[in-house]
C-alpha cells in the first residue's frame, strides 16, 4: 500500500509504503502484511495454534509426540479451523483438508519468511 509519494532534493521520487509486522514474544516474526486486517488474521490463528498446543501437551496423552510435531498439527488446525469446525459437528469438510496447494509446509512456522508472489503476465493482444 503506498501511502504517499515525495520528492526528494536531487528530484527522485521516494514511496512511502506501510507494512505491517506481528509480533510475539518482544520479537518480530519475519513475515510482514501490507494490510492490516491480514497480519490481525495471522496474529490471531498463531494465538489459537499455541492455545491448542498447550492444550494437547497438557493432557495427558498416552502417546510419544515430539514437540515441533504438536506444533506443526496445531497450526495445521488452526489455520483449517472453519473445515475442523464442520468435522466435530459431524458434518463432511468442504474441500480436502492438507496444506494448499503451491505452499510449502515449511513455511508455515511462525518464523518463516514472508514470500512475495510474482505479479502475473498480461496478456498479449492477438495481431490480426
Amino acid at each position: 500500500m503506498i501511502r504517499s509519494n515525495r520528492k526528494t532534493k536531487g528530484g527522485a521520487i521516494m514511496a512511502v509504503i506501510t507494512k505491517y509486522v506481528v509480533v510475539r514474544n518482544g520479537v518480530a516474526l519475519d513475515r510482514e502484511f501490507l494490510v492490516k486486517k491480514e497480519a490481525d488474521a495471522y496474529d490471531k490463528m498463531l494465538d489459537a495454534a499455541e492455545n491448542l498446543a498447550g492444550y494437547i501437551k497438557d493432557a495427558g496423552l498416552e502417546i510419544d509426540l515430539d514437540g515441533k510435531i504438536i506444533d506443526t498439527l496445531s497450526v495445521f488446525i488452526a489455520k483449517n479451523g472453519p473445515q475442523v469446525t464442520r468435522i466435530l459437528k459431524g458434518q463432511k469438510p468442504n474441500g480436502p483438508t492438507v496444506w494448499p496447494p503451491g505452499e510449502n509446509k515449511k513455511e508455515d512456522s511462525p518464523a518463516a519468511p514472508a514470500r512475495k508472489k510474482a505479479p502475473a503476465a498480461k496478456a498479449k493482444p492477438k495481431v490480426k
